[in-house]
């Protein structure tokens, strides 16, 4: 697990093997890029190309962040409401995470 990690479950465990197989499709689509650019295929098809892997990883970006707003910070949250002083502080902590993520993306 990397350093970020709090829960034993990640919030996208329930879909894993959706965003395993997105994921395995947009690597597909990127091996697809390279060939195009290997056999010399016009520039703008090449960026088309380029548009719909975006795409994809932008959806699964979001899906992402749902996942992690509907598991992660939800418990957080339930923690805080139930009085716990460090489910308090765990909610604002999963809530600043969550909105840096999305400044990420966004800037992406």
């Amino acid at each position: 697990m990397y350093a970020g990690a709090v829960t034993e479950t990640p919030g996208y465990h329930d879909h894993k093997v959706d965003y395993l197989t997105r994921l395995r499709r947009i690597e597909g689509q990127v091996r697809g890029l390279q060939r195009m650019v290997d056999e010399d295929v016009y520039c703008l098809d090449i960026l088309t190309q380029v548009s719909a892997v975006k795409s994809a990883l932008q959806s699964v970006s979001v899906g992402l962040v749902q996942d992690h707003l509907g598991h992660c910070v939800q418990d957080a949250v339930a923690g805080a409401a139930a009085g716990d002083e460090d489910g308090r502080a765990r909610a604002e902590a999963k809530v600043a995470e969550a909105s840096a993520a999305i400044t990420r993306l966004l800037k992406s």
